[in-house]
C-alpha cells in the first residue's frame, strides 16, 4: 500500500507572472531584459524577487568540481557517501581546479514578526544549505536511483548554482497551495523548480524552497526534536525534490527518496529521521490516536499557540462581555483566556468595552488570571463601561460620565413599585434597587456585579448617587411584549433603551451609545479606528461594529448586530472569541 505523504511538490511556472513574489509586498526592483535567456518566467522570478533586504541573508561558498569527493569537514562526516569514495589524484597531475559557487538566499516571509528563535534558524541555514546541496550533489552523476529525473545530474558543467529558502507561517504557504496547486491547506514544505534543462546556461538556477515555520513548530513538538532539526529535515526534503526526487509517483520513488532524505541527513549528523518516514510514522500513530479517542482539533483553532509566527493586524481588540467574552455560563473559558493571553504577548491591546460595571469586569476575569498589569483589566487599564456611560482612560482614569435624567429615573422606579418588576440603578461602581427579589440576586451571583443596595423609598435611592443606567429584569418574554414597548415611547425625547440580553431592557441618556464611548477613548488615546478590529452580539455593540475596521459579532448575536458585521463568528459557547482572534486579529 502506499504510504501517500502530502508535502512537497514540484512546481513548473504556470504562468508569467511571479510564483512566490507576487504574493509578496510589493517592491521596486529593476528587472532583466526582455531578450535575455534569464527572462524566463520561471527564470527570471523567484522567492526573493521583491523582497524587503533587512528580511534576507545571503551566501555565497565554493568547492572542488573535481571529480573528488569533498575533503576537510565533509570527509570527516559519519557515513560520507563512502561507496562512491574514489582514488584521490595529486595534485602534481590535476589541473587548476575550477570553482563552482553556491549562491544561497535565505529570507523570512515579510508578514512575519521578527521572532528571536526563527531569526536564529535564518542565520543557521546560511551555513547548513550549502553543507546540505553539496552532499547532495556529491552523488547526483554516479546516481543509481531509477525513478529521479535526470535532467540534473553533473552540477559540474555549471560555474554557480542558485537556491532560495523562504521561511513563512500557514497563511502564507497555504495561499501558494491553492493558487498553484488548486489545494486549500497548509503544508509543511514546498519546491519551486525554476531549472530548464533545454536552456544551456552557466547557472543552475534550482528554485525555491518554501517552508512553513508554524508547521515546523507542530511537528517539531510532536517528534521531540527542534524547530531548526524539523526546519533541516523539510529543507533537505526540498532539495531533493528540486533534484528529481519525487516521492509521489509510486511505491518505489518514495522508498528512493526516503532511502536518500536518511543519507544526507546521516552524513550530516542531522537529528530526525527524513520526512518521508517521520510522516509516515505520525501517519500510524494518528491512526492508532483515533481508534482510541474522539477528540478532534478544529481548522478554526490551528493557530492556537503559533500567533508567534504572525503580525497582528490591530492595535487594538475592543470586546464586548455578556453574550461575547463570557459563555452562556457568564463565565470566560480556558481556550477563550489563553487566546487573549497570546494576543496581549504579541503586543495588541484588548479594551472591554461592555454594559458591565468595571468591579464586575474584575470579577469575572479574574477567575482565569487576567487581571492585574499583565492581563486584560487592571486599575490602570483604559476600558468603556456602563454602555460608554463610563470611560476610562490612560491609568485607569475617568475621561467621561454621561448620567442618565432623574426624571426618568423616578418614573422607571414607581413603575417598577407598581408592576412589582425588578428594576436596578447603576451608578459608576454600585448598585442600586428598591426591594430584593432573585433576578436582582442573580446579577450579583451570575453576572458577577456589585451586590445590589436595597434602598427604602424612589426619593432616598435617587439623593444617593447621579444614576447612569437603568437595568430592568424580567422574562424575555416579558421585555419583549411589556416593558420595551412602553419605555421606547415614556422615554422619547429623554433617553432611549437598549438590548444586550433577551431577558434584560436597560434605559440610558438619549443620544448615547458604546459606540460613543468607543470613539471618546480613541481620540484620547490618539489611535483611528483603521487599527481596532471589534467583537459583539448585542444591538448595543452595533455603533462599535460598525466603527471597527474589522467588526465580528458572535453566531449567538442579534440579528442588528450581525447585520453590520464584517463577520460572523463562531458562539460564545464556542470559543467565538478565541477563534475570532485566532482567525481574523493576525
Amino acid at each position: 500500500m502506499a504510504r501517500i505523504v502530502v508535502r512537497a511538490l514540484p512546481l513548473a511556472s504556470r504562468s508569467r507572472r511571479p510564483i512566490v513574489a507576487a504574493l509578496l509586498r510589493q517592491q521596486t526592483v529593476a528587472s532583466p531584459a526582455s531578450s535575455s535567456p534569464l527572462s524566463h518566467p520561471s527564470l527570471s522570478t523567484s522567492v526573493f524577487s521583491h523582497f524587503p533586504p533587512l528580511r534576507s541573508f545571503h551566501v555565497s561558498s565554493r568547492f572542488s568540481r573535481s571529480s573528488v569527493p569533498f575533503g576537510g569537514f565533509f570527509a570527516s562526516l559519519r557515513g560520507f557517501r563512502k561507496v562512491r569514495r574514489r582514488q584521490a589524484v595529486s595534485k602534481k597531475q590535476t589541473p587548476k581546479e575550477k570553482q563552482l559557487e553556491l549562491s544561497v538566499k535565505i529570507g523570512i516571509e515579510e508578514e512575519m514578526p521578527d521572532d528571536p528563535e526563527v531569526l536564529s534558524i535564518a542565520e543557521m541555514l546560511k551555513l547548513n544549505v550549502p553543507m546540505a546541496m553539496k552532499i547532495a550533489f556529491d552523488g547526483l552523476k554516479d546516481s543509481e536511483y531509477k525513478t529521479r529525473d535526470p535532467s540534473i545530474s553533473d552540477v559540474g558543467k555549471y560555474e554557480k548554482v542558485e537556491l532560495s529558502i523562504l521561511l513563512c507561517n500557514d497563511d502564507f504557504i497555504r495561499t501558494l497551495n491553492k493558487d498553484w496547486r488548486g489545494e486549500d491547506h497548509a503544508t509543511d514544505v514546498l519546491s519551486m523548480s525554476q531549472h530548464i534543462p533545454e536552456l544551456d546556461l552557466p547557472i543552475l538556477m534550482l528554485g525555491d524552497i518554501v517552508i512553513s515555520v508554524e508547521t515546523a513548530a507542530r511537528q517539531a513538538e510532536e517528534r521531540g526534536h527542534t524547530i531548526l532539526d524539523e526546519i533541516r529535515i523539510l529543507m533537505v526534503h526540498g532539495l531533493l525534490h528540486l533534484l528529481g526526487f519525487d516521492h509521489e509517483i509510486s511505491d518505489e520513488a518514495e522508498l528512493e527518496m526516503e532511502k536518500e532524505e536518511e543519507l544526507v541527513l546521516k552524513s550530516l549528523e542531522w537529528k530526525g529521521k527524513g520526512l518521508i518516514k517521520s510522516t509516515y510514522d505520525a501517519d500510524t500513530d494518528s491512526k492508532l490516536q483515533s481508534e482510541n479517542s474522539d477528540g478532534q482539533v478544529t481548522n478554526d483553532m490551528k493557530k492556537a499557540g503559533n500567533l508567534r509566527f504572525y503580525r497582528p493586524k490591530f492595535r487594538y481588540i475592543f470586546c464586548d462581555m455578556d453574550g461575547t467574552l463570557l459563555n452562556s455560563k457568564s463565565q470566560v473559558t480556558p481556550a477563550t483566556a489563553e487566546a487573549l493571553r497570546e494576543a496581549i504577548s504579541r503586543g495588541v491591546n484588548i479594551v472591554v468595552a461592555t454594559g458591565k460595571t468595571r468591579p464586575a469586569v474584575v470579577s469575572a476575569l479574574k477567575m482565569v488570571g487576567l487581571t492585574g498589569k499583565s492581563g486584560v483589566m487592571s486599575d490602570v487599564s483604559p476600558g468603556i463601561f456602563l454602555q460608554g456611560l463610563l470611560v476610562y482612560g490612560r491609568q485607569g482614569r475617568e475621561i467621561c460620565r454621561t448620567n442618565l435624567d432623574k426624571g426618568v429615573c423616578r418614573e422607571a422606579f414607581l413603575y417598577s413599585l407598581e408592576y412589582e418588576i425588578p428594576l436596578i440603578a447603576f451608578s459608576q461602581d454600585r448598585c442600586f434597587t428598591l426591594f430584593d427579589h432573585p433576578l436582582v440576586d442573580s446579577l450579583h451571583t451570575v453576572y458577577h456585579e456589585p451586590k445590589a443596595e436595597v434602598m427604602s423609598s424612589v426619593e432616598q435611592l435617587l439623593a444617593a448617587a447621579d444614576i447612569q443606567k437603568l437595568l430592568f429584569l424580567d422574562t424575555a418574554e416579558g421585555v419583549s411584549s411589556t416593558i420595551r414597548p412602553h419605555w421606547e415611547e415614556a422615554t422619547t425625547g429623554r433617553a432611549r433603551v437598549v438590548q444586550a440580553q433577551p431577558d434584560m431592557l436597560e434605559v440610558v441618556p438619549a443620544g448615547t451609545s458604546k459606540g460613543d464611548g468607543v470613539k471618546m477613548l480613541l481620540d484620547h488615546l490618539g489611535i483611528t479606528s483603521k487599527e481596532i478590529m471589534a467583537i459583539g452580539d448585542g444591538e448595543n455593540d452595533v455603533e462599535m461594529l460598525e466603527l471597527a475596521s474589522l467588526g465580528v459579532a458572535l453566531a449567538n448575536g442579534s440579528e442588528k448586530a450581525k447585520a453590520v458585521a464584517n463577520v460572523i463568528g463562531a458562539t460564545n459557547d464556542e470559543d467565538g472569541v478565541a477563534k475570532a482572534i485566532y482567525n481574523y486579529a493576525f
